[in-house]
């Protein structure tokens, strides 16, 4: 799989650019600032409908622009595809594939695979919970694109549950009767909240379980990921945890989940109920990563973390690979300047046989020269190849 053509209008920096790509190791180099990052970041939401940089899409369109258009032609075994997203800040987003057929963009999802290692994804390792359940949940959807779906729907019915439950904290703090059983405070009725609990739990076993089948495949591909970037310094684990406790660690099928987090919702109720928020499910999971018998986080050096960021990434992309749908394309955004010589150097011997790699660097020093390919200029807004 490779992208053989991207299309950018009021993109970030870009009023138009248009950028002919070919399989093997592409390279845009040029000074910071100049748009690079935002040619990379274009070709990631595409593959998961989300960036590396933000969480919104309002910074994706060009100041003084309504709305901004990606588009990118795929190419996969002798077959092209056009996939098409126009996003709309603050109204729904569009897409188109091949043209004619307007889907949902969630629809598009698995025209394009890529995995993208950033600066950002130091944060995999030393930031909070959300950067980690995020990495999970957009490699579940890369594995099974239905999966946006479900995380959707149980965005949706985590909303509404908070909703439900803020009001009633609210009103218990505000007039409630002393004394009135959890769940009939006055000003709120909670007699809806087992159906939103039913809800919750069905799109988080799904979730869940998951999460827990990636965890069980992938652990040894980034044992062996981090033992290739950093030999000896291993091994490289990781460890589900969850507010739930431990209770999730005999369940197998989706109906098991779903009771276990339904028991553990009615034992946090009255807690749930009294700060407003919901205490339980998948949303407030964390993986914890592991040097040895130490958590990564806090413990290990920075060398360390960078490698540890790393083999995620790495073992994400040789997991897609290996599971048919196209090999991913892979974007090392900024990367090189951050590692010393032997993490380049391991690194670029690793990422260069792909089919599609995607290089960003201020300077051409930056990229190793296991990485020689195509190389394009990337300067006062304009993308040439050079």
């Amino acid at each position: 799989m490779y992208v053989s053509h991207l299309s950018l209008a009021d993109f970030r920096s870009y009023e138009r650019a248009e950028v002919p790509l070919d399989p093997g190791v592409t390279a845009f180099v040029g000074p910071n600032g100049q748009g690079k990052t935002n040619l990379v970041e274009a070709v990631g939401y595409l593959a998961t409908l989300g960036s590396h940089r933000v969480s919104s899409d309002a910074p994706l369109v060009r100041m003084g622009a309504a709305r901004a258009v990606v588009r990118a032609a795929v190419t996969q075994d002798g077959r092209q595809q056009l996939v098409e997203l126009e996003l709309n800040p603050g109204k729904a987003n569009r897409a188109r594939l091949n043209r004619s057929s307007q889907v949902r963009p969630r629809d598009v999802l698995g025209v394009l695979r890529s995995v993208l290692f950033a600066p950002e994804d130091l944060a995999l390792v030393k930031g909070d919970p959300d950067q980690r359940r995020r990495f999970l949940d957009e490699l579940i959807t890369a594995r099974a694109p239905r999966l946006a779906g479900v995380r959707g729907d149980y965005d949706r019915v985590l909303k509404q549950r908070n909703t439900l439950l803020k009001t009633a904290a609210m009103a218990r703090r505000h007039g409630g009767r002393q004394g009135a059983p959890p769940g009939r405070s006055s000003g709120a009725d909670l007699s809806t909240l087992d159906v939103w609990d039913q809800h919750l739990a069905r799109a988080g076993a799904e979730l869940l379980a998951q999460r827990l089948e990636l965890i069980a495949v992938l652990q040894p591909l980034v044992d062996k990921a981090y033992e290739q970037l950093a030999p000896g310094g291993g091994p490289a684990a990781f460890e589900y945890r969850s507010p739930a406790g431990g209770r999730f660690a005999e369940a197998r099928t989706r109906e098991e989940f779903a009771g276990l987090l339904l028991a553990a919702m009615a034992d946090a109720r009255k807690q749930e109920i009294e700060r407003g928020v919901t205490l339980v499910g998948p949303h407030r999971d964390d993986l914890v990563l592991k040097l040895g018998e130490l958590p990564a986080k806090g413990y290990a050096s920075h060398g360390e973390s960078w490698s540890f960021a790393l083999a995620l990434r790495l073992a994400s992309y040789d997991l897609l690979r290996g599971e048919g749908g196209g090999e991913p394309v892979l974007v090392l955004d900024d990367v090189f300047a951050e590692l010393d010589v032997r993490r380049r150097e391991r690194l670029a011997e690793l990422v260069a046989p792909g089919e599609q790699v995607l290089v960003t660097a201020a300077v051409a020093e930056d990229v190793p020269g296991a990485l020689a390919g195509t190389r394009f200029t990337v300067a006062d807004g304009r993308v040439e190849r050079t």
